[in-house]
């Protein structure tokens, strides 16, 4: 089991099952909601994915139609996103874990929208707009 939650400490949630590597997102919107220049992403399976605690201090907002994103309500923490068209999936935030993956970097997408002042030097796949869905 894979354990993470919010700053504070107030939400927690745990997952079951391995992780699939971090999806680095470069949107002006993911830049908004995580106060830096991108997202880092770690899908999940809806069903390997359980709130442990804290669920009344999570607050969701509709960043673009469809798309929600979940945070905590008392210190701010992204925690995850989900897609009404992607149901089965949630998006955990790599950082929200409470120790470091054993997984790599995926791929980067919007790279076009990339904050002009960051410059990563990995070698994962780059993608000018979303990611295939392949990936």
């Amino acid at each position: 089991m894979i354990e993470g939650g919010c700053l504070c400490g107030a939400i927690r949630y745990a997952i079951t099952g391995p992780l699939a590597d971090i999806q680095v997102c470069h949107c002006h919107s993911c830049q908004k909601a995580q106060g830096g220049p991108f997202a880092t992403n770690i899908p999940v399976d809806r069903s390997c994915f359980e709130w442990q605690g804290g669920q009344a201090h999570i607050r969701s907002h509709e960043s673009s139609p469809g798309k929600h994103r979940l945070f905590c309500g008392r210190c701010g923490s992204p925690l995850i996103s989900r897609r009404d068209d992607a149901p089965e999936t949630v998006r955990v935030r790599a950082g929200t874990l409470d120790r470091a993956p054993a997984v790599g970097i995926a791929s980067h997408a919007f790279t076009a929208d990339a904050a002009s002042w960051w410059d990563g030097d990995d070698a994962a796949p780059r993608f000018a707009g979303p990611r295939p869905k392949a990936q």
